[in-house]
């Protein structure tokens, strides 16, 4: 075991965890951020994914022994009220079904626009291609996408 020393959703953590520990484990078991869910473990599926710097990245893949002093966002961090453009953007367009995948979408989703504000079909379906939903509410998705993506622009365009 040994001390590490991270940043969750705004907060400094300290914590006594072995090397090996994915941040997934970390975040569930240790913090109880249980919102970012265990998938397939092996980073393909996209259940875990949470957001460093505003970049999507897969909590299964981050070993304890390499997140020492950084700063990451879980879909509990994202708004504390569920004001975020994509959450809002996934309940107007009724995203859900059975929800499993919705956090890891909706971050996947947040990192995407991100770094692509004005994306297209063909970067929606690429980006989004590494999330798996089980219920294919791929369409929803990608409307959610848009819908997203304009309010985030729309509010960039109105800000002095």
């Amino acid at each position: 075991m040994a001390e590490l020393r991270l940043t969750v959703n705004g907060a400094p953590r300290t914590l006594e965890v072995d090397d090996d520990t994915p941040l997934l484990w970390i975040l569930r078991d240790q913090l109880g951020l249980t919102g970012t869910k265990f998938g397939c473990g092996v980073g393909v599926c996209g259940a875990c994914t949470i957001l460093e710097n505003g970049k999507a990245l897969r909590a299964c893949q981050l070993p304890a022994s390499e997140i020492a002093g950084r700063s990451f966002t879980t879909i509990e961090g994202l708004s504390p009220d569920v004001s975020h453009p994509c959450q809002r953007a996934w309940m107007e367009e009724e995203v859900p079904q059975c929800g499993y995948c919705q956090a890891g979408m909706i971050m996947t989703a947040c990192g995407l626009l991100n770094e692509h504000p004005d994306p297209n079909d063909h970067l929606i379906d690429t980006v989004m291609s590494d999330s798996v939903c089980r219920c294919g509410t791929y369409p929803r998705i990608r409307k959610a996408i848009y819908r997203a993506a304009a309010e985030i622009r729309e509010k960039k365009s109105s800000s002095p």
